[in-house]
Parts: structure tokens; sequence; C-alpha cells
């Protein structure tokens, strides 16, 4: 069977006006007018930029939410979504829905669209459970036997069957967030929208619900476009995504690509923005991933030793201080951590000193990927400083991890070096 585009989106852009709704002035709505009755571009909407949430407010009243946003989704596909809160994520998926209308460009839709963006979206307060399977049926345009085939199963999977006879609006935020998303995803669309949501629900339904979006693209071959800041969860259900930035698509590929490119290359951040936090009596001045040969470098291969250096000036006399380094992954996940007082040392530094510490690591084979460094400097129970992300590197394949050529977070944190024995018995 061969698969079409399930969904075409072609230059798409969105655009706000901060402040007032209308131009300001009759005139100036009017001329707005008479050009859109021309099929003219906005004559005031030539001077918006891209949605940068660092401007400050009244620089200039027009934003571009999205601007010039393109790509194909393929029947049956699963595509992640990834971005920082403010790129445009969220409008992009309301604009599919029909929820919001785009300023430019065309959008090609084939089947029916299902839309799970807020938590109760499309559900009437006032309604019972049951009633409302009904209406969001109706409003996605089933017809009420199609409702009635289905209703069981919405039923059994939301867990609420005990409830589905009292009015929503006294159902708890994760009731509410079972039943939408049953709903959405057994009613026979062809094009599944799930936006952040899952977050509400429990572990135990979060895993239920990836498993349905699997179970629906896969047997079903429905299309499903997921957004979330969960990238463990993104990385288990979508084999390639788009990663957007400031209302464009920065790139787009295999999925653990974009996590890399989104950890990486739009997590980097000047010194002057990194979040220090403690009580500062000794503050980090610079720190350096070192290769076997202890030079300078942004990647190393898997399982190949290397070395973590920081410095520090002292700023007041700190007796006993610790100083440690953790590795964490691109999915935010902790790798392994090295601290001074794990060998027992604690350091007496005096106030106007410098220090160089090294974390030799002599065999960690982690996974390929991108990975960041959290630097800690503690005294006791208090926390001298701390530095989220403040080193950035790659880990390239290296020997047994050039076998993951796709690794995601099923391969585990580290690749094992055991010595495997087989005979038959």
């Amino acid at each position: 069977m061969i698969m079409g585009k399930a969904l075409q989106v072609n230059g798409l852009g969105k655009m706000y006006r901060l402040g007032t709704i209308s131009t300001g002035t009759l005139s100036h709505d009017l001329n707005r007018f008479w050009h859109k009755m021309r099929g003219k571009e906005d004559p005031y909407a030539t001077v918006g930029q891209l949605n940068d949430r660092s401007g400050k407010a009244g620089e200039n009243p027009y934003v571009w939410a999205l601007k010039d946003v393109s790509f194909d989704v393929n029947e049956g596909d699963v595509l992640g979504i990834i971005g920082r809160n403010g790129a445009g994520k969220s409008t992009l998926l309301k604009i599919l829905s029909k929820i919001t209308a785009p300023t430019s460009g065309e959008i090609k839709v084939r089947g029916r669209i299902a839309s799970l963006l807020e938590v109760g979206t499309g559900f009437h307060p006032e309604l019972t459970g049951r009633e409302n399977i009904y209406l969001n049926g109706a409003i996605l345009g089933m017809r009420r036997r199609e409702i009635q085939k289905k209703f069981d199963e919405i039923v059994d999977f939301s867990g609420c069957e005990k409830y589905i006879d009292t009015p929503v609006k006294r159902y708890s935020s994760g009731m509410y967030v079972r039943l939408a998303f049953a709903v959405a995803a057994h009613l026979e669309s062809e094009i599944l929208i799930v936006d952040e949501v899952l977050a509400v629900g429990d572990a135990e339904f979060q895993k239920k619900c990836i498993g349905k979006m699997q179970d629906v693209s896969s047997s079903m071959g429905r299309t499903v476009l997921f957004v979330s800041h969960d990238l463990n969860a993104m990385a288990r259900l979508c084999p390639n995504a788009l990663l957007m930035n400031s209302g464009h698509i920065y790139a787009q590929g295999t999925t653990f690509d974009m996590i890399g490119k989104y950890f990486g290359e739009l997590g980097k951040k000047p010194p002057g923005e990194l979040q220090r936090t403690g009580s500062r009596q000794i503050r980090l001045t610079d720190i350096q991933l070192l290769d076997h040969d202890l030079n300078e470098a942004k990647s190393l291969g898997s399982g190949m030793p290397f070395t973590i250096r920081i410095r520090i000036n002292v700023l007041e006399d700190v007796a006993g201080a610790h100083f440690a380094v953790t590795l964490k992954n691109a999915f935010g996940t902790k790798v392994t951590s090295s601290w001074t007082n794990f060998s027992g040392q604690q350091i007496d530094i005096r106030k106007g000193e410098t220090h160089r510490i090294d974390f030799h690591f002599s065999d960690l084979s982690m996974v390929p990927g991108e990975y960041s460094v959290i630097s800690y400097i503690n005294a006791g129970n208090e926390v001298i400083e701390m530095i989220d992300d403040v080193l950035l590197f790659s880990v390239l394949e290296s020997g047994t991890s050039a076998f993951l050529r796709y690794p995601t977070i099923s391969e585990g944190l580290v690749i094992s070096r055991s010595e495997i024995q087989s005979q038959k018995e």
C-alpha cells in the first residue's frame, strides 16, 4: 500500500500584534482591509520580527510567532516537534487544529484531525463524562453510531467508568486528561495531535498513552504529531522530529539528532547567562574537557579516558570544601558523578587563592550523543556554587559503540564491556 501525504504545510506564518487589537486608527484599519480585499500583504505587518522573548516590551508591536514554516508528514508517521518555550510549537498545532487562523501560507490536510492541546479542550464542564464523549466526537465529525462503537473502549482506557455520569467539572486535572486523551485516541480521525498534556497524568497512564499512540500509528496507519518536553517519551515514540526555534524550523531529521541539536547548538549559553546558585564564597572561573593526552577537546570517543578540569577563585576562607562534576545526557538523565570526597579529600582554601581540580575518568563507555556537565562546590551541607550545563560536549562512536547506529534511551546510559561466554550443555 502506497502511503500519501497526510499533511502538507507551505510557508505558514502567524503574526500577533502586542498590546492593542486594532492598528490604532480608523484610517489604518480601512487601509489594512483594502489590502486584504485585493489579496495584498498587510501594510502594517511588514515591520514584524521573529518572536524573541529577550526583547523589551514596546520595541516592536508586531511579532511573528511562526514565520515561513514548511514541512510534509506522510500517512502513518509519528512526528515529534521539539523546541524551547516560545519556539512556536503550540501556535503551529493550534493552526493545524483550526483553533486559530494563519497570517500567511497554506495547509493541506488529508483526513480528519483530533486534537488534544490543553487539558479539557472541547469539554463542557456542566456535562457528564458520557455526554462529553458524544460532544467531542460530534465536534470531530463522528456519527453517533461511530461513537457508540468505541464508547466502551474509551471508558475502559480512561479508567473513569465510576465517574462517567458525573459532570466533568468535578474531575481532577488527571481525570480530565485521561478521558480527553481516550476520546481523541479512540475516535476514527486520521491525524492525532497531542501537545504536552501527558505531563498531567501519572507514570502508568503516560506509559499507556505512549503505547496507544504507537499502536494507532503502526497498526491503524494514523498520523501522530507529538509535542513534549519529555525527551525520553519523544525518543521512544517518534522516529523523526522537527526542531523549532524562534518561530521557524531550525532543523529536521531523526529524533536522536534533533535532540542532540536542541541540547547542543540551541542549548549553548554565553558565560554571562550561566545560572549560578549558592552562597558564592568560591567562584568557578573555567572548565575544560581534556582528552587522554590532556589536550582540550569538544568531543571524545566512547570509552576513551578523559578529564574534566575546573579552576576556581576563592573569595572567602572555606574549610572542608568538596568539589564535584556530574555528567548528564541529552534527555537530562544523570549518568555519573565524581566528588572529591569519594576519595576522602577535603580541601581547606584561603581567600585570594586560585585552585585547579582535575576529575579523571579512565573507562566510561557512554552511549554516543550530546552531554553536559553540572559543577558543584559544597562545604558541609552548604551549597557554595552550583552551575547547570556549564560545559557541553559530544561522545562519538568508538569500538563497541559503533554498533549503536541510532542510540536512544533504550540502550541505557553506558555500554557495558562485559565478557560473554556461550556453550552447549
